[in-house]
């Protein structure tokens, strides 16, 4: 089995008061395979500001920087990836514009979705909230491992799970065949990021070697 990849998601919500490079560096430090940049509230200008900077500390780094949301972001500071959400635009439509080897992902919770989504030009799948998760405050309800095992073995790109995950449960998202995960709050309200992040990769790395 392929090492489990890490994603960590930013989120200024959540920082105590950290900025999206003050994460960023602690979570790249920490194990992180890729960081996304992800804030809801700030503005054009501010978050293109925000990607150009991550895109060039990730870079430096050998890993993978994403764009979430914003296609014309990602465009402008030549992300490695975008990854769009249910409600952020069509993935056939941000395939055409956001040619291969760049890399495109998006949110997936049942397995006619996410074959729609593979069949549309996904190159991976964030799947979940796999358990019960507080950063979206209108989040759908936890779909569970048997949801997130059978969607692992329906589809045919790698899927990422994303929601309530930590050190503690990481491995059975790996165990349900997820690829990697994809964390927020364990990681960026945690009170040392770096730590947090280790914890998860040690835990992600103890499952595959089992």
């Amino acid at each position: 089995m392929m090492r489990p990849v890490l994603h960590v998601l930013t989120d200024p919500d959540l920082s105590r008061g950290r900025s999206h490079a003050e994460i960023a560096t602690a979570a790249l430090a920490g194990g992180a395979d890729v960081v996304q940049l992800r804030d809801k509230h700030a503005s054009l200008e501010l978050f293109r500001e925000s990607a150009r900077e991550l895109r060039r500390l990730v870079s430096e780094a050998g890993r993978t920087f994403v764009v979430n949301d914003r296609l014309d972001v990602a465009i402008a500071v030549d992300a490695h990836g975008l990854h769009l959400g249910p409600l952020d635009g069509s993935v056939g439509e941000a395939r055409g514009a956001w040619l291969p080897p760049r890399i495109l992902g998006a949110s997936a919770r049942s397995l006619e979705r996410a074959r729609a989504l593979a069949a549309a030009g996904a190159d991976y799948l964030g799947v979940g909230p796999v358990f019960g998760t507080t950063t979206k405050r209108d989040a759908p309800g936890a779909i569970g491992l048997s949801t997130l095992r059978e969607i692992a073995a329906g589809v045919g790109v790698p899927v990422i799970a994303i929601g309530g995950i930590h050190a503690g449960n990481a491995a059975l998202a790996i165990e349900a065949g997820a690829a990697g995960v994809a964390v927020i709050s364990a990681v960026v309200a945690a009170a040392d990021v770096e730590a947090a992040v280790a914890a998860l990769r040690r835990a992600l790395d103890d499952a595959v070697s089992r």
